[in-house]
């Protein structure tokens, strides 16, 4: 069986307390005493565990990440990045996913009680900001990394979904393509209105105002990239060009087109938002406007340690700039 602290206390004829003080150098302990405890954990080869003092030292050496869901297309990117930073770092990582609503929530609070981590990464589960934003008042440390356009009262990691939406629709425009159809996200979400913004504001630039019937409002997944591009085509509304939220719904629209026999770029040229990894698998290889999502994730995991280890955490959002990656789904070859 293995030694426990017990087996110390007992042999060394003092309380597990004071083995804990001379474990962790906490608290006045008689310098013979704390000789013979120190002679014993060595005669019995007593090993304290690393998490056991790190919580008598008031900290666990543990950063908790809370997401939505593992089945969201970009999360495994994030949190890779956050990963990378984690591990190099010597922390562990305890996930928590919202997959089964208030049941994951009740759970991951009884683990925000615990204690059991000293800091939190947050990609929000829809309707939990306030909830996250209590934690942080409360003194937990917390960093969201911001997907959707949010104005929290703690720290985060965001990107430029207007400037981004921008340079689509200048690439766009660049190609004469003046009559674009836009697939949005939910527009409930802030990073669906500042896409939208920065798209629409483009091309009033260049006076080529979008219609409204050539904005429609989506849902991220690829059903709704196919049915909308289905949808216009059947009521012989012209677009040259999609502009889709995200790689999903522009892979959707990739697939309507092709069915129509329309194609891709020579009929209608499609650009994407994330630059997932599926962007360069479709047919053809889809333009997208490059979200730092990996970079995010390390970003975020790099300002919680800084802070656990004395850096104040900055009073802004730490923004890292989207990119453009331009494919076949837009270039003439």
């Amino acid at each position: 069986m293995p030694i426990t602290i017990a087996d110390v206390a007992t042999r060394a004829g003092v309380s597990k307390t004071t083995v804990s003080r001379v474990l962790n150098g906490k608290g006045e302990v008689d310098h013979r005493t704390a000789d013979r405890v120190r002679a014993v954990i060595t005669d019995l080869g007593y090993v304290p565990s690393a998490r056991a003092v790190n919580l008598a030292r008031g900290r666990t050496r543990v950063v908790g990440m809370l997401v939505p869901a593992l089945t969201w297309p970009w999360m495994g990117e994030v949190l890779q990045g956050a990963i990378d930073v984690v591990e190099a770092e010597a922390y562990g990582l305890l996930l928590f996913t919202c997959n089964r609503g208030d049941e994951s929530m009740r759970r991951f609070a009884s683990q925000v009680s615990a204690r059991s981590f000293d800091g939190l990464l947050v990609v929000e589960p829809e309707g939990t900001l306030d909830y996250i934003t209590g934690l942080h008042r409360r003194g937990l440390p917390v960093i969201l990394i911001d997907d959707r356009g949010q104005q929290p009262g703690f720290p985060s990691v965001r990107t430029t979904n207007t400037d981004g939406a921008h340079a689509a629709a200048a690439h766009l425009l660049g190609l004469g393509r003046h009559r674009p159809l836009m697939i949005t996200g939910p527009l409930r979400f802030g990073c669906t209105r500042e896409r939208s913004a920065g798209f629409l504001r483009a091309y009033a630039e260049a006076g080529r105002p979008v219609p409204a019937d050539h904005q429609v409002t989506g849902d991220f997944t690829f059903e709704c990239g196919r049915d909308a591009v289905r949808r216009l085509l059947h009521a012989g509304v012209p677009f040259d060009a999609v502009f889709a939220h995200n790689d999903l719904s522009a892979a959707g629209a990739l697939q309507a087109l092709r069915d129509a026999g329309r194609g891709v770029p020579q009929d209608v040229a499609v650009v994407g938002f994330d630059d997932l990894p599926l962007a360069g698998h479709t047919h053809p290889p889809l333009t997208s406007v490059r979200q730092p999502l990996r970079e995010m994730g390390a970003a975020a995991a790099r300002l919680l340690i800084a802070h656990l280890t004395g850096t104040p955490l900055p009073d802004t959002p730490t923004v890292i700039p989207t990119s453009f990656a331009a494919r076949a789904s837009t270039r003439v070859t």
